[in-house]
This record gives structure tokens, C-alpha cells and sequence, in this order.
């Protein structure tokens, strides 16, 4: 139990003269939000080269990824609810000093085992500074314009982070060595821990306790469940382990609403989801980050392994994707005092459906200029739409002491969507692309030379042209499913948002930081 210690006008005065001004304090948490956000995407491109030098097989390459976004997923409510009872500064500084010495870990990893371990350790790191990052914006910015403006640079850092982090992997891996996608991040989180005390103010205190048992229960709930899906792509969903795996999921986070409903201190407050536009909010978020995991999955394979690209010049095609989603972020943070965030939220999700379904009629013969940039540029737009206005509407009338679980909350549904709905995408790829082969295998075997049966026989895998045809229709079928996602992100925002007076009124101004 950790007593009160709420800050004095006098220390919050010094904290503002010490600081300077809002904006480098905003740098400062956008700045730490990118490096977390950026470090899900930027080992994309380099896993090709992380298999040849650690010795990977190509099944267990995907838990470098994956070791990430459980650990991140599955840690983040504990991570808000800590800024929440230790103070969000101290909270966050710790976070940010465990990303960077396990980023230094895994840029000098020797083995696999010694990557896989830095990556978790990654995760743990990202899971705590994420959520006190968002929450520090509500005890630094006034509500309002002022407040508006700092969550849309935050929704389009988070939004565009993933598309910065692979044109940051292909400059890295192809200037220099896959170390240094690992590397990188330690420079920028020893300056973030250099200006947080001079920048940023330490919060208030709030008396509790850690809810350990909510917080085993939930974080081992949701690997679980991540796990699952995860191995259900792999394996297929009779396989023992996927079925037990989701029986242990039910078994644990049923425990977990059992534990939060009695504990006089949850981790997650469970009459957040009474609030119908939160409830809803949390539903939309699940989907859209489904979607958008998606996307730069799929298009980078579609680019390097169809249209024939190298690192670099994958990573600069998603250039355009970080400009649109800024731009629709910061369109929308100005006009959402105006109209409030409605029809953002459903004109935002039906553009990325649009998108997505543009998407789906890419093949062989398809042409970055002709046939990817067009449909990545409206599915761009409607995602900065859209994360500006799930940010305000999940944190909008939290009291200050719950900010830190409410933005660990919306982040859980980012990662956890995310990674559920990749797992799902797969799985419908995985069907799609044995289905075509099938049906590719005969024509090949036509027309084949005898080295190439040769070949087939002992490798099982068609060869060019006839595994880029596979490829590409397994693509297609996985972003029709991403389009069945974000329209369900739209019906959600369309019935279940309902945007009060009240709630406009606060968007146009008034009451202090964390009212």
C-alpha cells in the first residue's frame, strides 16, 4: 500500500518553470510512443537476415515478432495501473530505461534464445512507458484545443509508427546490419530519459495496491488467447495445443472478471465498460488495429516477395502511409470541437474498408503506382481519422486517479487486436494460398522440366511464377477479410457512439489537466 502524495502548487510551479513549455513535454511522450510503436514493425524486413545469422527456422522466426506483442499486450494494464499508484513520471522513466537496455540486449543477442528473450523483456519495457505516455498527456494539457491537439499528434504517432518503422528497418538493414534495428532505440531513450525531469512534471500519487492476481489472471489470459490464434495459423484449429490454449484463455480471464469484480482496487475498473461510447470505443479499436496489423504484413510481403523490392525501397512505399494518417490526424483534431468525433469515427472506418477493399483485387500483373499506393492512401486517411477520435472518446471524463488504466485499456485492444486479427488474417491466407495451390500444381506439373519436379519433390514449393500467383491470391483473400473487420469497426461507431452536449462542450475548451 503506497500512501498519497499529491503535489503542492509550489512543485507544480517549479515543475513548470522547469519545463519551458507543453511542446517539448509533447515531443518528449510522442517521442517515446514512436520508438514503441516503431519497434512492432521496423524487425519486418529484417527477419530475412535475423534467420540467416541466428540460425531461425522459419517457424520459430515469427515469435521474434510475436514475443514482442504478447509480453506488450499482455502487460499493459499493469503498466497504467502503476503510473496510476507511483507516479506517471517515475513510471514512465523506469519503462523507457528497461526498452533501452533490452534493445542493447538484443542487438548483441548470439544465439536465438538470447533474441527471443530481449524481445519479451522489450515488450515488458514498451507495456510500461506506453500507457503512463498517454496518460501523461491528460496531467499535462488542459482539457480542450489545447488537450485535442497533443492526442493527435499521440493518435498519429501510434498510427503511423508502424509504416516509419519499416522504412527505418530498410534503411538499416541495408545501410548498415539487422543489429541495428535494435540498436537504434538506445540513443533516443537515454535523450527521453535525460529531458522527462526537466520537461515533464511528476503526477499525483493515488493510494492503492497493485492488484497482482488481476494481473497474473489477465496478462496470462491473453497470451493465451494470442497464443492460440497464433498457433492455430501454424498448426490448424484441431491441433491439441490451439484447443488447449483457448480453453486456458476462457479458464483465466473468466477468472479475472471474477477477481476484478471483487477487488476493492481492480487493475481494470469493469464499469469502464458500463459507458456506452468507451465500451464502443474499446470494440472499434480491436477491429482497427486487426485491420491495420494487416496491412503492413501483407503489403510487405506483397512488395518484396511479388513486386520484387528491396529493404530500402519496401520501406520508402510506405512513406505515404505516415503522411496521410498524420494528415488525417491533425484534420480531425481540429474539427472535432466543431462536430465531435462521430463522423470521423464512421467516415474513418468506411474509408479503411474502402481501402482494404481496393486492396483485394491485387495480383501478378498488379503495380505499386497502378494497383498498392492508391488504396494505402484512402485506407491512410481514414485511420488518422479514426485514432484521434478513439483516443479523446476513451479517455473523455475518466477521473484523473483511473486515466493511466483507461489508456492502458485502449492500448490492450491495439496490441491484443492486432495480434488476434493477424493471426486470423494468416489462417484465412493459409487456407486461400493451399487452396490455389492445389489447383496451380497441375498446371506446373505440365510444364516443368525434370529438375523442377525434381525440385518439387523434395521441397514441396512451387517456384516462380506459380508461388507468386499462390501468394498473391492468399493476399487478396486475407484483405477481404480486413475489410470485413473495419466495416464492422464502422456499424460499431455508427449504433453504439452517441456523442452528448456535454461532450461537446468539453472538446471546445474548459477544466484543468485530468478533469
Amino acid at each position: 500500500m503506497t500512501t498519497p502524495q499529491p503535489a503542492t502548487s509550489r512543485t507544480t510551479a517549479t515543475a513548470r518553470d522547469k519545463g519551458g513549455g507543453d511542446g517539448v513535454a509533447l515531443f518528449i511522450i510522442a517521442s517515446c510512443q514512436l520508438m514503441v510503436v516503431l519497434d512492432i514493425t521496423i524487425v519486418n524486413i529484417a527477419l530475412p537476415h535475423i534467420q540467416d545469422s541466428l540460425n531461425f527456422s522459419t517457424t520459430s522466426l515469427s515469435w521474434v515478432v510475436n514475443a514482442y506483442t504478447l509480453t506488450f499486450g499482455g502487460l499493459l494494464l499493469l503498466g497504467g495501473r502503476a503510473g496510476d499508484i507511483l507516479g506517471r513520471r517515475r513510471v514512465f522513466m523506469f519503462g523507457v530505461a528497461l526498452f533501452a537496455l533490452a534493445s542493447l540486449l538484443g542487438g548483441l543477442s548470439q544465439n536465438s534464445g538470447q533474441l527471443l528473450a530481449s524481445r519479451a523483456l522489450q515488450g515488458v519495457g514498451g507495456a510500461i512507458a506506453s500507457p503512463t505516455a498517454l496518460a501523461l498527456i491528460t496531467t499535462t494539457f488542459r482539457e480542450g484545443p489545447e488537450r485535442n491537439r497533443a492526442f493527435g499528434v499521440f493518435a498519429a504517432v501510434s498510427a503511423g509508427g508502424g509504416a516509419i518503422g519499416l522504412l527505418a528497418g530498410g534503411i538499416l538493414v541495408e545501410w548498415l546490419d539487422w543489429r541495428w534495428v535494435f540498436f537504434v532505440n538506445v540513443p533516443i531513450a537515454l535523450l527521453i530519459l535525460a529531458a522527462t525531469p526537466r520537461f515533464i512534471k511528476e503526477s499525483e500519487r493515488h493510494p492503492g495496491h497493485f492488484d497482482l492476481t488481476g494481473a497474473l489472471t489477465s496478462t496470462l489470459g491473453l497470451v493465451a488467447l494470442v497464443y492460440g490464434f497464433i498457433r492455430a495459423a501454424q498448426e490448424g484449429w484441431r491441433d491439441p495445443l490451439t484447443l488447449g490454449s483457448f480453453a486456458a484463455a476462457v479458464l483465466l480471464l473468466a477468472a479475472f472478471i471474477m477477481v476484478e469484480r471483487r477487488s476493492r482496487q481492480p487493475i481494470t475498473p469493469l464499469h469502464m465498460f458500463a459507458d456506452r461510447n468507451r465500451a464502443g470505443t474499446y470494440g472499434i479499436m480491436l477491429s482497427l488495429a486487426a485491420a491495420i496489423f494487416g496491412m503492413f504484413f501483407f503489403l510487405t510481403l506483397f512488395v518484396q516477395d511479388v513486386l520484387g523490392f528491396s529493404p530500402l525501397r519496401a520501406g520508402l512505399a510506405f512513406l505515404p502511409v505516415s503522411v496521410l494518417i498524420a494528415v488525417g490526424a491533425g484534420v480531425t483534431s481540429r474539427l472535432l470541437p466543431r462536430y465531435g468525433p462521430k463522423p470521423f469515427m464512421v467516415t474513418g472506418a468506411l474509408l479503411a474498408a474502402a481501402g482494404l477493399a481496393w486492396l483485394t483485387q491485387t495480383d501478378i500483373h498488379s503495380t505499386y503506382l497502378g494497383s498498392i499506393l492508391g488504396p494505402m492512401l484512402v485506407f491512410s486517411l481514414g485511420m488518422g481519422m479514426q485514432f484521434v477520435s478513439l483516443t479523446l472518446m476513451a479517455l473523455s471524463g475518466v477521473e484523473r486517479a483511473e486515466s493511466g488504466a483507461a489508456s492502458g485499456l485502449l492500448n490492450v485492444m491495439q496490441q491484443v487486436g492486432g495480434s488476434l486479427g493477424l493471426s486470423i488474417l494468416v489462417t484465412v491466407f493459409g487456407t486461400a494460398s493451399r487452396n490455389d495451390a492445389r489447383n496451380q500444381i497441375p498446371e506446373f506439373l505440365a510444364q516443368a522440366t525434370p529438375a523442377e519436379k525434381a525440385a518439387f519433390e523434395r521441397t514441396g514449393q512451387l517456384p516462380s511464377p506459380w508461388s507468386e500467383e499462390v501468394l498473391s491470391s492468399g493476399i487478396s483473400a486475407a484483405f477481404v477479410m480486413a475489410a470485413i473487420f473495419t466495416a464492422i469497426a464502422a456499424v460499431i461507431a455508427l449504433v453504439v457512439i452517441q456523442v452528448r452536449a456535454s461532450d461537446l462542450e468539453r472538446l471546445k475548451g474548459g477544466g484543468p489537466p485530468g478533469a
